[in-house]
């Protein structure tokens, strides 16, 4: 019983999906009621609800209290996050940025020799984040470095750092609370765009990677010897 109801859940979370997609509705667009799925799909709404959850779990879909349910990032992405992830540690934090420091250079120097004005527009917008407070586990809407690597034109370029980003979203926030030099940060950032504006790839990856690593060596202080390794 426990497995048909499962493959029912699944077939109908992969239905929802070609809904939202022939529909070409959009992150942030509401979705159709629970009661109203379960019509359109003739199933009862309980099993509307536990494909909701599925979806939900690899945020294809965001429950908002008292207002809805509306499609979210995850629809559009390729690379799957695993929701079950463990707590966040010292040495997963500075694992992530150690994994960072190598990948993101190189894509923001694709993003200086791809990048369009619309490209800009976003990593110029997303570039303000810094600067914003951060309350519980609360992610901006378009990350900085998302954004870059959207800049560079290659789709899975992008869907790689923000699923390594989505993966360890606890270790990002964690980042976050403990790098608190939100002006440096700021300043890092405008430097990238500059970079990249000026279709510069070398000082794109350069600046890029000096950003990364004072961060990581910012909260290397932190931790204990070992731990900073």
């Amino acid at each position: 019983m426990t497995s048909n109801t499962t493959s029912l859940s699944e077939r109908i979370a992969d239905g929802i999906v070609a809904m939202i997609e022939a529909a070409g509705l959009e992150p942030g667009d509401a979705l159709a009621s629970s009661r109203e799925l379960a019509k359109r799909f003739e199933v009862t709404t309980p099993t509307i609800r536990e494909a909701l959850r599925r979806l939900e779990a690899t945020d294809v879909i965001r429950f908002r209290h008292g207002s809805g349910t509306y499609v979210s990032g995850g629809v559009n992405r390729r690379l799957l996050v695993n929701p079950h992830v463990s707590e966040s540690r010292s040495e997963s934090v500075l694992e992530l940025l150690d994994a960072r420091i190598v990948l993101e250079p190189p894509v923001a120097a694709a993003a200086a020799a791809q990048r369009s004005e619309d490209d800009l527009q976003a990593l110029t917008l997303s570039a303000d984040n810094a600067l914003k407070p951060q309350y519980a586990d609360e992610r901006p809407e378009l990350h900085f470095h998302v954004a870059l690597a959207g800049a560079s034109g290659n789709l899975l370029l992008r869907e790689t750092v923000e699923a390594l980003l989505q993966v360890r979203a606890r270790d990002q926030i964690e980042i976050r609370h403990r790098y608190t030099d939100r002006d440096r940060d700021h300043a890092d950032h405008l430097r990238i765009v500059e970079a990249v504006r000026d279709g510069d790839p070398d000082a794109a990856a350069t600046l890029t990677r000096d950003h990364l690593v004072a961060i990581r060596d910012a909260i290397a202080t932190t931790l204990g010897p070992e731990q900073a390794r």
